[in-house]
């Protein structure tokens, strides 16, 4: 069965819309547990203005401390040149770099036009100049809340001019839970067949239900890498209604049942999932680690024992 490889974003993606502050020492050492898991990845931190985001305002410290695990990439995102600099300086493995497709979402949350994003993201790689992969994470790929569909010509479009910038990967997001599965398997062949060298990760949020319906899809579509937030944290600010991205638990446990192979040490990742509500202040909304693996079975009431006894060698 194919592999499939998941990157966490929960310290990033899932604790910068956290209202009340994530201390320095619980981000390190649930970085630290989530490096035991088996992950490809870990979005550890964001390099924004700390006025931006209050909430990694330790990124440097968050970097600095972590133990590194081999085997695992610590990607960490950047939002332009000073940020670049500032991540470099910290050793991360990867800069994630973000744009929208639609104007009207990059205006409303990078206060800036496409083109003047593109020019921005483009002095970033050519800064880096290939000492440090680069992905590019395009936000509403899927379409966008306030504009509607997006056209995969557009996508294509974005997707061309950063290939040809020389980056390693792009992440398509769906980033206001707008994506249906059949659409996700269009988008998916047509990124894949087009752009054979680019490293695909889907990102998706659950916020009409459909994210792991979108990630089987685009598993048989033959995507293998995903995002995933513990416990279902984040969401985006700039779409209305939206709740978080998709679960990482309740992904990899869907597709560990159906026989895939994730690399994952699900009763491990489940621990940290539970204790997740104790760190944010507030329950999560991650299923699997509530209820329990398929496989968990429970004992019968004792009443069944009786019944079965009474009715054994009986007449149906």
């Amino acid at each position: 069965m194919t592999r499939i490889h998941f990157n966490e974003v929960a310290t990033r993606d899932g604790f910068q819309i956290e209202p009340a502050f994530v201390p320095t020492d619980v981000k390190v050492a649930l970085v630290d547990e989530l490096s035991q898991c088996g992950y490809a990845k870990i979005e550890v931190t964001s390099f924004t203005s700390p006025k931006a985001i209050p909430m990694l305002r330790d990124a440097e410290e968050v970097m600095g401390r972590i133990r590194r695990v081999p085997g695992v990439e610590y990607t960490v995102l950047v939002p332009n040149l000073r940020g670049a600099e500032r991540a470099l300086e910290s050793r991360a493995d990867e800069l994630n770099l973000v744009m929208s497709v639609s104007e009207t979402h990059n205006l409303a949350n990078l206060r800036m036009p496409r083109s003047h994003s593109f020019e921005a993201l483009g002095g970033v790689i050519r800064h880096v100049n290939g000492h440090t992969p680069i992905n590019v994470s395009l936000s509403c790929s899927f379409g966008c809340p306030m504009e509607g569909d997006v056209p995969l010509a557009a996508l294509l479009a974005w997707t061309q001019r950063f290939a040809d910038l020389g980056v390693r990967g792009l992440t398509l997001c769906d980033t206001t839970g707008m994506a249906h599965p059949a659409q996700v398997q269009q988008v998916a062949e047509t990124l894949q067949q087009r752009f054979p060298a680019l490293q695909l990760t889907l990102h998706f949020h659950n916020t009409r239900g459909m994210g792991l319906a979108n990630v089987l899809a685009a598993v048989q579509a033959g995507i293998t890498r995903f995002d995933g937030s513990l416990g279902g944290l984040g969401g985006c600010p700039y779409a209305p209604g939206a709740s978080g991205n998709i679960c990482s638990e309740d992904a990899i446990h869907m597709l560990a049942a159906m026989g895939y192979d994730t690399g994952i040490d699900l009763p491990r990742l489940l621990t940290l999932a539970r204790g997740l509500p104790d760190i944010v202040g507030h329950e999560v909304p991650g299923q699997v680690a509530k209820a329990g693996r398929i496989s968990d079975l429970h004992p019968a009431p004792d009443f069944v024992a009786e019944l079965r006894a009474r009715f054994e060698g009986a007449a149906p």
